[in-house]
This record gives C-alpha cells, sequence and structure tokens, in this order.
C-alpha cells in the first residue's frame, strides 16, 4: 500500500474514472429512453398499456437521466479532473470526493426506480421527491467542499478561467435547487411545494432557466476552456475576454427565466424583465463561442484528421445558434407562435444534443485514455463514425421540430373570416406525424453514436490500466 508521502505525490483519478464511466453507461439508458418516448408520440400503443411505460413516467426519467446523469456525471468527472491539475494539488477530503460519487449514484437509482413509479413533484428538471431532494443537497455541498477546498489548498496563485466557471456552477445550482425544492412533506414520497400559484411558477421557470444556465451552461464552459487549448494545443484565444465572458454571463442568466411564462398570470414588467435581460444575454454567449473557437486560430488544419477536436469545437457552434435562438424566442411576439410548440423542443435539444452533447463526449474522448494509462482511445475510427451519427442524428432531430413547431404555430393562429378556428387541434397533430417519425430516426442515429463510444470506452478500458498521474513539480501556469 502506498505510504502517505507517495499518495500526496498523485492526483486522485479514481473518482474521475468512476464519474466517466457512470457518465457513458447513463447517458446511453437516458438517450435509449428519450428514443422509447420519442416513438411514443409517433406511435402511441408502444407504450403496450403500462402506465410504467407511459410518455407522462418515462419523459421525466429522460430529462432527468441524459441532464444529471450523463451531464453531471460528466461534470464531476472533468471538474475533478480539471481543478486538480490546475491547482497542482491532489483532491481536497477524498473520502467526500468518493461519497459524492455513490451519492451520485443512490441519486441516479432513486430517480430509475421513483419516476416510472409516478412519484413526482410535477415541476419540469426538479421532480424529484423530498427525500432524493435531500440527498442531492448532501451530495453538492459535499462536491462543493471538496471543489474549493481543492482551489483553497492550491500550489498556483492564479485560478484558471475554467475553475470559475465550474465554481460559478456548483454554487448556483446549490442555490437554485434549495431554494426551488423547498416544500412540505406529506408522506414519504410526497410533498407539496412551499411556494402558491404563480410565486411556484416564478420559482419554479427560475430554477428551469438558470439549471439550463449554469447546470448545462456555466459548466460546460468550463470544459470548453480547458479541454479545447489541451486538444488544440494552442493558448486560450483572449483570456481578457473570458473574464469578462464569465461575468456577463453569470449575472445576466439570472434574471431570465420569466420568458418562460410570456402571455400568463405572471405581471407583465416581469415577463418584459425576463425578455430583456434574455436579450442581453446574445453577447456574453457568443463572446464565449467566438473565444473557444478562435483558440483554433493558426490550427484550422487539426480539424481534418482530430474527430476529438472536431467534437469540441462544433459542439461551439451549436451553442451559438442555441443562444441566439434562445434570446429571439424569448420576444413576446416570436414567442406567441412559438409556445408550446415543437419549436420549443427543438430548441431545447439543439442546445442538450449539439452543445451539451458534443462537448461532454470531446471532454470523456479526451479523458478516458489518460485515466486508464493509453496515449489514444481503442479505434479513432470509431470515433470518427461517433461524430458523424451524432451529427447527422442532431440535425434530423432539430430541423424535424422547427419544421414541426412553426407549423403547429401558425395552424394554431389560423382564423376563417367568420372568426372560428381554420383547423382543429387533431389536424395540427396529424400533420405533425411525419416529423416525430423523422425525430425517431435522429434520435436513434444519437443512439447509436453513443453505443459505438460505449464499446470504445470499454475496449480502451479493458486494455488499459488504472495508475493515478503523479503530480508534476512545475510550474502549473500552462497547465
Amino acid at each position: 500500500m502506498d505510504s502517505p508521502k507517495t499518495m500526496a505525490a498523485h492526483y486522485n483519478d479514481t473518482v474521475v474514472r468512476q464519474f466517466s464511466i457512470l457518465s457513458v453507461v447513463v447517458g446511453v439508458v437516458g438517450m435509449l429512453v428519450g428514443v422509447i418516448i420519442a416513438a411514443q408520440l409517433a406511435w402511441p400503443e408502444l407504450n403496450f398499456g403500462i402506465p410504467w411505460l407511459s410518455y407522462g413516467r418515462l419523459r421525466p426519467l429522460h430529462t432527468n437521466a441524459v441532464i444529471f446523469g450523463f451531464g453531471g456525471s460528466a461534470l464531476f468527472a472533468t471538474s475533478y479532473y480539471v481543478v486538480q491539475r490546475t491547482c497542482q494539488v491532489r483532491l481536497f477530503a477524498g473520502p467526500l470526493a468518493a461519497f459524492t460519487f455513490w451519492g451520485w449514484v443512490l441519486v441516479i437509482a432513486s430517480a430509475v426506480v421513483s419516476l416510472p413509479m409516478g412519484y413526482t413533484q410535477g415541476k419540469e428538471y426538479a421532480e424529484l421527491e423530498w427525500p432524493i431532494d435531500i440527498l442531492i443537497t448532501l451530495v453538492w455541498v459535499s462536491y462543493a467542499i471538496v471543489f474549493f477546498g481543492t482551489i483553497g489548498v492550491r500550489k498556483v496563485k492564479h485560478i484558471y478561467v475554467a475553475n470559475w466557471f465550474f465554481g460559478a456552477f456548483i454554487l448556483a445550482v446549490a442555490l437554485l435547487h434549495v431554494v426551488n425544492a423547498a416544500a412540505i412533506p406529506a408522506g414519504f414520497m410526497k410533498s407539496y411545494s412551499a411556494y402558491a400559484g404563480v410565486q411556484d411558477a416564478m420559482v419554479q421557470w427560475w430554477y428551469g432557466h438558470n439549471a439550463v444556465g449554469f447546470f448545462l451552461t456555466a459548466g460546460f464552459l468550463g470544459m470548453m476552456y480547458y479541454f479545447i487549448p489541451k486538444q488544440a494545443g494552442r493558448p486560450v484565444y483572449s483570456y481578457r475576454l473570458s473574464i469578462v465572458h464569465f461575468w456577463a454571463l453569470i449575472f445576466t442568466y439570472m434574471w431570465a427565466g420569466p420568458h418562460h411564462l410570456h402571455y400568463t398570470a405572471l405581471p407583465d414588467w416581469t415577463q418584459s424583465v425576463g425578455m430583456v435581460f434574455s436579450l442581453i444575454l446574445l453577447a456574453p454567449s457568443w463572446g464565449g463561442m467566438i473565444n473557444g473557437i478562435m483558440t483554433l486560430s493558426g490550427a484550422w488544419h487539426k480539424l481534418r484528421d482530430d474527430p476529438i477536436l472536431r467534437f469540441l469545437i462544433v459542439s461551439l457552434s451549436f451553442y451559438g445558434m442555441s443562444t441566439f435562438e434562445g434570446p429571439m424566442m424569448s420576444i413576446k411576439t416570436v414567442n406567441a407562435l412559438s409556445h408550446y410548440t415543437d419549436w420549443t423542443v427543438g430548441h431545447v435539444h439543439s442546445g442538450a444534443l449539439g452543445w451539451v452533447g458534443l462537448i461532454s463526449m470531446g471532454s470523456l474522448y479526451y479523458l478516458v485514455p489518460r485515466l486508464f494509462g493509453k496515449d489514444k482511445m481503442h479505434s479513432i475510427k470509431a470515433i470518427e463514425l461517433h461524430f458523424w451519427m451524432a451529427t447527422i442524428g442532431i440535425v434530423l432531430y432539430i430541423a424535424a421540430m422547427w419544421i414541426a413547431g412553426v407549423m403547429q404555430g401558425l395552424m394554431w393562429r389560423a382564423i376563417n373570416p367568420d372568426g372560428t378556428l381554420t383547423y382543429t387541434f387533431v389536424e395540427s397533430v396529424k400533420a405533425t406525424y411525419p416529423f416525430y417519425v423523422i425525430r425517431v430516426a435522429g434520435g436513434l442515429l444519437y443512439l447509436g453514436g453513443m453505443l459505438v463510444m460505449a464499446w470504445n470506452v470499454w475496449m480502451t478500458v479493458l486494455s488499459g490500466k488504472k495508475a493515478d498521474a503523479p503530480i508534476p513539480l512545475i510550474s502549473a501556469a500552462a497547465a
């Protein structure tokens, strides 16, 4: 067994390995459930009359598995990896880091059991009932102690920008979760929200949009600022822009939630505040995208033969597209057309599949061989295949949803000269059917790519060895 002195000279990569593998496994499961519910929307009889397989039960399981299981595990893995390398110290409170892994596994397992059984608070991205919410809080506080404790004992004076984004994500998600999850228990798996009516809706979408803003954006921007420069072998295009990007983004995002509640009982001025801040968000979002893409200045040729770099850079193009589309959809007149349609579903998935999915996959392809003592993944051709399957799958999915959504909005608003509706709701559903089938095809391609990744990771792990990397004695300025 290693002595304490030898242990201190190595990074704690065990927990990074665990979260990396968990991310891939839960990603496959979560995306499989997504394809199943997409197929149910095209062919409703596919639930076979079984309550546990109904769309209403499986849809929250899909979102929780993909966002918190796949994305969350990738965030744990990358943040633990990055904070050690950029601070040049072993993770603070190793046993607590191990608890975050096993606690997160228990959270995911609890979701897999409770959501199909119908236990839900009915809040978007916050469906899990109060006992699981308490467990999430314990895991998250432990995560914060480990992450900020590592920064606190760092050997390098400078705090690299990726850690600013990871840190903001950890603090903001803690605040969002605790406030939105406030509830009065009414049994083991039943509770009532501490808020009522329009206040409950306002708190929920303050949480819901900032789950996107901090969990699905700030955290993954932490990945972007570390792994793109590393994979490209180039410094960040503008370090000054990265700091401006950070402060502008985290300040502005907090105010954008009310745009989810246009044309509701929410006060009109609150809706307008949400719209204005959503429009302002375009500037810092595109500043970050430009900073990431321009990091390739002088190294564009690497995209031709480096599929990992392609994952990372193409994810930024989807990030830029989604962060243009979101502010546009927050404009009240546009929202009058898009709200409650599949355009919103297309928008969410251009961000989720294109930005979050691709940046996570690229980062994991960078991590896995290094975590298992290999120079590269088992098969570079498999990474190439995965990239094209994922990209074509995304394009099919979001194009189908955009067309379906705009068509739905126009059909619902169409009025005859005498003031009656031109189309019944059923007619709009029938017209949407072909696009639902295309979505299933896109989802199958994306899931297929994830299965290719799972095989590639498995083969890399089998031929590798578990060995924690030594902590270098040189300066971490270039880490």
